[in-house]
């Protein structure tokens, strides 16, 4: 449903950014089911077709029209046939951005020594991902521009990141044991150099999304989870996940178990994920765990797997 023209036409206030209700890619309005709480509790989805308030749960489309505009749910329904479509709104349906001309960081090489001591030290099989990831490394000098300044590499094992079987774009990890002032674990391509937006994107092996179309999959926050978990594992760059990734997510998998570390933030963007998921007709759950699952050994992390596979089925 165009749920911005509708609610334009009927002179509904509404807010897509810049309030703490509203979450990207929905469209948030005053809740008419839980009258006296004010906010804008009540969300719909650019894409979707249910609404659902932080506060009293999920509502039909029909119940939501008609709610809102005082009216019967035979015409609720005639009046929704009206707006029928997708909500869009720029930056959330554009997630190609003009690139500059894709490069990787200078001296981006393959992985040496010191990455594969790094590797082995976290329970990662080098081979593995050189052969199955396409891991490459960077030295003690590597640096990027972002356009307006030089953007420091040094030391990282760098993961190219593909759609489509195009290359897109990269993140990278820090194998520095002692990070220095203003050093970020995790440092991605900048984003004028990216042929596609890395968070409007889920991170995988690229030769298992065939694999993935049986409808499986699992959901975790970093490239070095997925490199743990394996075929069925996509990653959303960290906890704040974008529309994007959801719909993608929603495109391939009928059935998606949701691993986030254990700190309690990142268990609040999950069981937020999962409910998001649901919405989109994806039978989504959460999986507690204890720790990361990229701190998992090779056999705790298969036998984690297994056992969702199996829950799964």
């Amino acid at each position: 449903m165009n749920i911005i023209k509708f609610y334009e036409d009927y002179n509904i206030d509404y807010k897509t950014e810049g309030h703490k209700h509203c979450r990207d890619g929905w469209v948030n309005t005053s809740c008419p089911f839980c009258t006296g709480n004010p906010g804008y509790h009540l969300g719909f989805p650019m894409d979707g077709h249910v609404f659902k308030c932080y506060r009293c749960g999920k509502h039909s489309l029909l119940e939501g029209v008609s709610k809102l505009l005082s009216t019967s749910f035979s015409e609720a329904k005639r009046i929704a046939q009206e707006y029928k479509g997708v909500t869009t709104i720029k930056q959330v349906n554009t997630p190609i951005i003009k690139p500059k001309g894709f490069k990787y960081p200078s001296n981006t090489s393959p992985i040496t020594s010191t990455h594969k001591r790094y590797l082995e030290g976290r329970g990662f099989d080098p081979k593995n991902l050189v052969r199955n990831w396409e891991i490459l490394g960077t030295g003690p000098l590597s640096f990027l521009s972002d356009g307006i300044k030089q953007i420091d590499y040094k030391h990282r094992i760098v993961a190219p990141i593909y759609w489509n079987g195009q290359l897109v774009s990269f993140q990278s990890r820090s194998i520095k044991k002692k990070t220095e002032h203003g050093d970020v674990k995790y440092l991605a391509c900048p984003k004028i150099r990216e042929r596609i937006h890395h968070k409007h994107l889920v991170y995988a092996n690229p030769a298992n999304w065939e694999k993935m179309k049986n409808g499986i999959g699992i959901g975790v926050e970093g490239i070095t989870d997925v490199w743990k978990l394996g075929e069925n594992a996509v990653c959303t760059f960290g906890i704040e996940y974008k529309v994007q990734q959801i719909n993608i997510i929603a495109r391939h998998f009928k059935r998606f178990a949701v691993v986030f570390d254990d700190e309690s933030q990142a268990k609040r963007q999950a069981k937020k994920l999962v409910e998001e998921l649901c919405l989109f007709g994806v039978d989504a759950f959460y999986i507690p765990i204890v720790g990361d699952p990229g701190a998992m050994s090779y056999e705790e992390a298969h036998k984690l797997t297994k056992s969702i596979i199996t829950k799964i089925y």
